[in-house]
């Protein structure tokens, strides 16, 4: 692995992650709550976008998030790995401080899910999070990272990706049979049902359990892919840039055709979705690159870099706090003559506001939670 001794810092990258927290920590809801207030039918189109929806139908928008978050962070490794070999720091070292890093974002996943956590009922606990998905794909991607050139990194991808999908075709679900993509029938259901602790999210599902953290770990993989042409300091942005663009158009494409036999089904992470996923990630990654570190549009992206910049922070935060409840107080009586159905908006738009005021504060004062 050759490393790049001067590295800059992509501030496309913070914006773009401040974007995807946005849209985790209120945005998304806000224009949900959008649906049906006016006779606009785009912004009724684009409200119905911010929910996920059941299992197997088309994807929404909202889909793409967590997924991008997963890209994102392997952006992120790319850079802050090759920092630190730069600077010296040894193989164990880093092995080690990705370990502690997936230990510390399982033990708050498990917090997050849980709380208030009823000790006398640990089967009622739910072991699988957000948090530890970021925590397990950054380690096991950190690992391959370190040890693998990026041709060989894709050679990962694709062996994971059709081992997932060889197994649900040849391995029999009883009852089911092969080759079921069902959320009752599917194999990765029945393997959690039967080695997963506590409760599963939907009884019988967990899209964030076991099984489905290798298909999900491959987008940070290819985030960490994106991070070394971001980085490379011997090629042009505009190649950067089409790069980018090429790999997650081919992306794109291979993840629809696929999807025509494996479908593009979010909670069971098929191949198809992390292909579409992380097609549209390499684009959204080489727009943001485009407008802020290429044609120098910063301001626009200040308010994303301020939410980007302390990430962890404001998910965990927006779960402890309740922003909404400060917004009703604060703000509830400049917006009481509008009709009733207006008040849940401007709400979730004050909390919005509470939020990045928050952050900014934080920002301020230098104050970021990292682990």
């Amino acid at each position: 692995m050759k490393n790049n001794k001067k590295q800059q810092r992509l501030y496309s990258l913070d914006a773009l992650r401040g974007f995807d927290m946005l849209m985790i920590s209120g945005g998304g809801l806000f224009i949900y709550l959008m649906y049906g207030k006016t006779n606009m039918g785009w912004l009724n189109s684009l409200a119905l976008q911010m929910e996920h929806p059941a299992w197997g139908s088309t994807l929404t928008l909202f889909d793409f998030i967590f997924p991008l978050f997963l890209f994102i962070s392997g952006i992120s490794l790319s850079f802050s790995i090759n920092s630190q070999l730069n600077k010296g720091v040894s193989n164990t070292k880093i092995y080690k401080k990705a370990f502690i890093r997936m230990i510390v974002l399982m033990l708050l996943g498990f917090i997050y899910k849980n709380s208030p956590i009823d000790i006398y009922h640990p089967a009622e606990m739910r072991y699988s999070s957000i948090l530890g998905r970021i925590g397990i794909a950054t380690f096991i991607t950190t690992v391959i990272y370190i040890n693998y050139s990026w041709k060989k990194r894709l050679f990962w991808v694709g062996g994971i990706l059709i081992a997932y999908y060889i197994a649900m075709c040849i391995i029999p679900v009883p009852g089911y049979g092969v080759a079921n993509f069902t959320i009752e029938g599917n194999l990765m259901g029945f393997i959690d049902r039967a080695i997963m602790p506590g409760r599963l999210h939907d009884g019988i599902y967990d899209e964030l359990a076991i099984s489905t953290h290798l298909p999900a770990l491959t987008l940070t993989i290819f985030g960490s892919w994106a991070g070394d042409i971001l980085r490379n300091g011997k090629t042009s942005s505009t190649y950067k840039i089409k790069y980018l663009t090429i790999i997650g158009v081919v992306s794109l494409a291979l993840g629809l055709i696929w999807g025509l036999h494996f479908p593009i089904i979010k909670r069971l992470w098929s191949g198809s979705f992390i292909l579409v996923t992380g097609g549209a990630s390499f684009l959204m990654m080489a727009l943001f690159y485009w407008l802020i570190d290429v044609k120098k549009y910063t301001k626009w992206a200040f308010a994303f870099q301020v939410i980007g910049l302390n990430s962890l922070l404001i998910y965990l935060a927006y779960d402890f706090i309740d922003f909404s409840y400060t917004s009703n107080l604060l703000f509830s009586g400049l917006y009481s003559f509008f009709a009733d159905k207006w008040h849940e908006v401007f709400e979730s738009f004050g909390a919005l506001v509470l939020v990045w005021l928050f952050l900014y504060f934080l920002y301020r004062k230098k104050i970021f939670l990292k682990i």
